[in-house]
């Protein structure tokens, strides 16, 4: 297991999935998680758990999410066997405002041997300001 190769394509993943994502398209991160998937987001008092349950939350959102760019800070990719969790502060901007969270993705290896999200958790890191 070469770490360089697997950060390198965790953070290629991400990337892609947010890229898409700052576009209103949800599909790439939907791909990426796995059946058994838990979610925490500041907009939700409870965990969400299952991918049909983040399913429903993102196809609500489908076309809606619009940035103009974004920015992963100081990504880290810590491994162990099969598991990796990307940690990383994400700005994304639209026009005036700001938003900055801190993301915590965990990774898991799986028999196909592709990298699958097996949770999930965004905070807010200050408010919007604009």
């Amino acid at each position: 297991m070469d770490k360089r190769i697997i950060t390198e394509t965790i953070i290629a993943l991400e990337t892609a999935a947010l890229d898409a994502w700052h576009n209103g398209n949800p599909t790439p991160y939907l791909e990426l998680y796995s059946k058994d998937f838990t979610y925490f987001d500041p907009a939700h008092e409870k965990r969400l758990d299952g991918l049909d349950k983040i399913k429903e939350l993102y196809e609500s959102m489908r076309g809606k999410v619009k940035m103009d760019k974004f920015e992963i800070i100081d990504p880290v990719v810590q491994l162990t066997g099969t598991m990796a969790v990307l940690t990383y502060n994400l700005r994304s901007y639209s026009g005036e405002t700001l938003w900055k969270e801190n993301c915590t993705e965990v990774y898991r290896l799986e028999e196909n041997n592709e990298w699958k999200i097996i949770h999930s958790h965004w905070s807010l890191t200050s408010p919007s300001v604009g």
